[in-house]
């Protein structure tokens, strides 16, 4: 099979099953020329497990028109946000503390983000996510 030629890539974040052609996806796929419902229709099929969750998407987009795409999992501080019960982290991070969450969360939330961690194993991986908690004004405890 011969290789496809790239023309670039397209990288959002939608709420998971529910892409629409509406801004910002339709806009962003148009101006690439990509069938923005096929690609509607496919993200949602494969994000219904992630339904109303935040989920990043790199689509690559081929010189024929066609797209591949693929799904990260829904950003940490959604995790973070999600565990502490927050709707947004602290006006001042460092100076306001605005929840706390425990290790054992922080463990839990590195274990679904690790294929999207740069992080050999999950106690690395607990160290990004409670550095994310950090700088989001919420503190982590034992």
């Amino acid at each position: 099979m011969a290789k496809k030629e790239i023309s670039g890539y397209v990288k959002l974040q939608i709420n998971g099953g529910q892409a629409n052609p509406a801004p910002p996806v339709g806009p962003a796929l148009g101006q690439r020329g990509i069938n923005i419902m096929d690609f509607c229709k496919a993200f949602n099929e494969k994000t219904k497990a992630f339904m109303g969750k935040p989920v990043p998407v790199i689509i690559t987009v081929y010189k024929d028109k066609k797209f591949d795409f693929v799904i990260k999992s829904p950003p940490a501080s959604h995790f973070i946000k999600e565990a502490a019960k927050l709707k947004s982290g602290s006006q001042e991070p460092g100076r306001n503390i605005v929840a706390s969450i425990t290790k054992k969360q922080v463990e839990e939330i590195a274990k679904k983000k690790m294929k999207d961690l740069n992080a050999h194993d999950i106690e690395q991986a607990s160290k990004i996510i409670a550095g994310s908690a950090r700088s989001m004004g919420i503190e982590v405890k034992e």
